[in-house]
């Protein structure tokens, strides 16, 4: 991964470097690091800025879901609105109200 393509996502999913490194639970110099080319994030870590990409591709608005969430409720909220958009077939826009609670009848 370029540092051209870290900055790219980030600013995709408008986000600070402070934010981005929240989510992805590293200091916020370290995604400095990564931008400038002095560090390189880790397998885990690329795999998380790739599905960050694609959900900021599929749902252009899931980069202020995603701080609001970081904001308000968390890191691991924040992961799975993000993760949800990135991966999930049928997303919606995050915050749409699509993310209520469905009722689902278990087949015997």
């Amino acid at each position: 991964m370029t540092t051209a393509e870290i900055v790219a996502i980030r600013t995709a999913l408008n986000m600070t470097q402070g934010q981005l490194a929240q989510l992805l639970g590293v200091h916020s110099l370290t995604v400095s690091k990564w931008e400038r080319g002095v560090l390189r994030p880790t397998p885990h870590q690329e795999a998380l800025l790739r599905a960050a990409a694609g959900a900021a591709q599929r749902t252009p608005d899931v980069g202020a879901v995603v701080v609001g969430a970081l904001v308000g409720a968390g890191v691991g909220v924040a992961l799975f609105y993000l993760l949800r958009a990135a991966f999930e077939t049928n997303a919606t826009p995050a915050g749409s109200g699509s993310d209520k609670p469905r009722n689902r009848r278990r087949r015997s």
